[in-house]
């Protein structure tokens, strides 16, 4: 079974949704890079038990992700705010660049970048 970061990423956002041994199955799994056998010990179960739990927990994230699209757009808000940045940046060097650099876009740069990494932390 590929681990993937997907997954792990769908965790972060719909993990609360799962049962609380699915919860801990799934973050030993992907985010401690524990194996199958591992998990099994810990929980004493066995490896096909700690498989079953992973994709139940699997199928419930993927179809959650379907219907509300939390992490889709998350992704979009974060390229987003990376494109404003660049194009901030690019605002502020023309300006600096051009002959009568003009303080208020400078300003007005300046405080847009402010924004985009106050929105990003």
């Amino acid at each position: 079974m590929a681990k993937n970061l997907e997954i792990s990423f769908l965790l972060d956002f719909y993990g609360d949704v799962l049962t609380e041994k699915q919860q801990e199955v799934m973050q030993q799994y992907y985010n401690e890079d524990l194996s199958l056998a591992e998990i099994a010990d810990n929980f004493g179960i066995t490896r096909q038990g700690v498989r079953d739990a992973i994709k139940r927990g699997e199928g419930i994230l993927l179809e959650l992700e379907e219907k509300v699209g939390f992490v889709k757009r998350y992704r979009a808000v974060q390229q987003g705010i990376a494109q404003l940045e660049c194009l901030t940046k690019e605002i502020a060097l023309c300006n600096h660049q051009s002959t009568s650099t003009n303080s208020q876009i400078d300003a007005a740069a300046k405080q847009m970048l402010e924004i985009i990494a106050n929105i990003s932390e």
